[in-house]
């Protein structure tokens, strides 16, 4: 049957959470400097799996933000130091001692400084906003609009991409080891099908013989028939191997070459299957199931581990989310793009700004030094005690730049009742291919039907964390708000690595 012909409506760019980080690095110093030290600087921790986002673009436009800022405060600085330093104390002594030319040129030299100061704000604000309304509305991609940070530091925020492993900080055990997947909405553990009865042989006589299987052979299959099973277009499947942080190095040199060095993102897929089949100590393998709304402003996921231990199978299902970004990064979108109120918003920044920004100059440049320097100390210090002492290092991740800057205030209906709709077409997805998978080796899913009926009775409220005494309804619902559930909570599980 032909597809109908209609119109085409404007659509969400899907790199639109990118442009919006991207921008916000521009017109927020404190944000910019973060994402610099977190992506470029050395360090030890892993970093933290990012969704949806392009790293090398936001590293890019980060540094290009900070470097213009500390390009203007060197700038205001000297002329803070020559032209009001110095001068005061000669317009002082001018009018105490009498000699009017001195304390008129003294004046005139503080003149002179503050607009030299007005001149270098207004050039920089001017600059950050162009930069942030190139990357929000330019039809080039983000990464393109800003210098490069170096070959190293891109080829790992690549490999962090990919990523197949997930070292997660020991204390995120007890509330989030998911970390770059947001808040939790549930996790549970499935009812047991039994997977150790042969199905009737269609064309009778008998019983067939059941295909051996594993766990890694169910999980390749949900993970390649999942996007059509699901009817999620777009849908991203990935094993990996979540670790906690302070057993890394017991994975081995794939994941950690160098222990004063932060731990790779990838390693031999037959590490990833190893988790599958046989859990290591604080080592287990999931399947992450991602699916971005649109333009990527929400992202739903699940986590499945498949528990498969003769006679029966279940599985480990932990369902994340994460909102819209927080109202700061929309700024860019209400800024004048030109005329008279570019001009104006411009002039009364700078006219605001100068003066403090000029007479601080010195001491924001200093601050940022000693707290430069104390980062290298207290790194250079760490990698001591772990080379010299033997030090157990937790290498594991807190959480991630992506879900750092969400906001459950910002999620509205369209998004919220899109996310609940993809949570409940994974879970149904997930059953169908796990029954698929079961006839095709020749298993008996009489026990499968029966344990559908219980787990389809499952709902997912997406609102964040889901935790606290009666959340759970009859059946595995959960309450609706107003009932116990706190969007945005901190609280445990059950369903944890």
């Amino acid at each position: 049957m032909p597809a109908r012909q209609l119109p085409a409506l404007a659509q969400y760019r899907q790199d639109a959470v990118t442009r919006l980080l991207c921008a916000g690095a521009h017109l927020d110093e404190g944000y910019a400097r973060e994402v610099e030290i977190e992506l470029t600087e050395d360090r030890l921790k892993a970093t933290g799996l990012t969704l949806g986002i392009d790293l090398i673009a936001l590293s890019r436009h980060a540094r290009a933000a900070t470097r213009r800022i500390d390009a203007r405060d060197r700038r205001l600085a000297w002329l803070c130091a020559l032209g009001v330093w110095a001068a005061v104390p000669a317009a002082l002594y001018g009018l105490a001692a009498g000699p009017a030319d001195l304390a008129y040129g003294a004046f005139a030299a503080m003149a002179a400084a503050y607009g030299a100061a007005w001149w270098l704000v207004h050039r920089a604000e001017s600059e950050a906003r162009a930069a942030a309304l190139a990357v929000e509305h330019g039809a080039d991609r983000p990464m393109d609009l800003a210098p490069g940070v170096g070959p190293e530091v891109e080829n790992r925020l690549l490999e962090q991409k990919r990523a197949n492993v997930v070292p997660y900080a020991a204390r995120a055990e007890r509330t989030n080891p998911f970390v770059g997947s947001g808040e939790k909405i549930k996790e549970m553990v499935w009812q047991p099908i039994d997977v150790s009865r042969p199905a009737d042989d269609p064309a009778g006589g008998g019983k067939l013989t059941i295909r051996p299987f594993d766990a890694v052979d169910l999980h390749t299959f949900i993970a390649r028939e999942m996007e059509h099973i699901a009817g999620l277009k777009g849908l991203r499947a990935r094993n990996r191997l979540y670790v906690i942080g302070d057993h890394v190095t017991y994975v081995g040199p794939d994941l950690l070459p160098d222990r004063l060095r932060r731990p790779r993102a990838q390693i031999p897929k037959q590490l990833v299957q190893a988790g599958l089949v046989q859990p290591g100590a604080g080592m287990r393998t999931y399947l992450s199931l991602e699916r971005a709304g649109e333009g990527g402003r929400v992202i739903v996921s699940m986590h499945l581990r498949a528990r498969l231990q003769h006679p029966s199978l279940t599985w480990e299902v932990a369902a994340y989310g994460i909102p819209p970004l927080q109202a700061r990064f929309y700024r860019v979108h209400r800024l004048p793009v030109g005329g008279f109120e570019r001009w104006w918003d411009l002039f009364r920044f700078a006219t605001g700004s100068a003066l403090p920004l000029l007479l601080g100059a010195a001491s924001r440049l200093s601050r940022r030094g000693s707290e430069r320097r104390r980062r290298a100390r207290d790194l250079e210090k760490l990698r001591r005690e772990i080379d010299r002492k033997h030090l157990a290092y937790d290498y594991g991740a807190v959480d991630s730049i992506r879900e750092r800057v969400a906001d459950w205030e910002q999620l509205g209906f369209s998004e919220r009742t899109d996310s609940q709709d993809f949570l409940q077409r994974l879970q149904q997805g997930v059953l169908i291919a796990t029954e698929r998978f079961l006839q095709d080796h020749n298993v008996d899913t009489a026990s499968y039907d029966q344990a559908q009926q219980v787990i389809n009775t499952t709902t997912y409220n997406f609102q964040g964390d889901i935790h606290g005494p009666g959340n759970y309804g009859a059946g595995g619902t959960i309450n609706q708000p107003g009932s116990g559930g706190q969007p945005g909570g901190q609280g445990g599980g059950a369903g944890r690595p």
